[in-house]
């Protein structure tokens, strides 16, 4: 049997209401649509705002994880560099037969080590370049350039476009200075040479002081010297 509906509620009872708006607190009364979906929509970009800011933080934490992570492996405890020594002679030696001058490999004293030796070409200039990076036993750098064939241009470009300060006697040659010490941020080009001899241009240059260009600026000329002899 049905049960009538009680007229006092219109025939509704156990129907859903309808939601009633939003009370607005600084208003004082119910969000039109407009306003609620603007709320809405400020909440979603506050929402992705913050969504964000959490992944730009985890992404600057993973920087730093790496960075230090470099930091352990590549330095030592007591601070140097970690770097795989090469044996620069025998790269020369290895390397002579694909260059038809000869290559620099000045014998140097204890404390000298190098971290690089390469035969370099450059589609650019054409001049085929015989690399050495080396360590001081003060643990600055020089590399030493040496082009074979190579234009003013090439050596320009060496020392990176900048003007000889003055001229130096070394060892019986006498080498291009130029010297950027005093300059803001010079990097590896603090301090350079550069001189020709026959068919190759050499250029040294790094953050070493005089004594220790000296020394190898010495020991080149005088292989220089004992391979024009032979």
């Amino acid at each position: 049997m049905t049960t009538p509906s009680d007229p006092s509620d219109g025939g509704t009872r156990g129907a859903r209401r309808p939601r009633e708006p939003r009370i607005v607190a600084e208003l004082g009364r119910p969000e039109t649509p407009d306003e609620t979906a603007a709320r809405k929509a400020e909440n979603t970009r506050k929402h992705y705002a913050n969504q964000t800011a959490i992944n730009l933080t985890l992404s600057i934490v993973a920087s730093l994880g790496i960075v230090l992570f470099l930091v352990l492996v590549v330095v030592r405890p007591n601070g140097t560099v970690n770097r795989q020594e090469i044996d620069y002679v025998q790269v020369a030696s290895q390397a002579q037969a694909s260059v038809d001058a000869p290559l620099a490999a000045p014998p140097l004293p204890d404390g000298w080590s190098s971290n690089a030796a390469e035969v370099r070409s450059s589609t650019r200039d054409d001049v085929p370049t015989w690399y050495v990076g080396l360590i001081t036993p003060d643990q600055q750098f020089i590399g030493l350039e040496q082009g074979i064939d190579a234009n003013p241009t090439w050596v320009s470009l060496q020392v990176q476009n900048a003007a000889a300060t003055s001229t130096r006697a070394i060892a019986g040659l006498t080498w291009d200075v130029y010297d950027r010490r005093d300059a803001d941020d010079p990097g590896n080009y603090a301090y350079a040479l550069t001189t020709t001899v026959g068919r190759s241009s050499y250029v040294l240059y790094g953050t070493a002081d005089d004594a220790e260009f000296d020394v190898l600026a010495t020991s080149l000329a005088q292989q220089i010297a004992s391979q024009e002899s032979e």
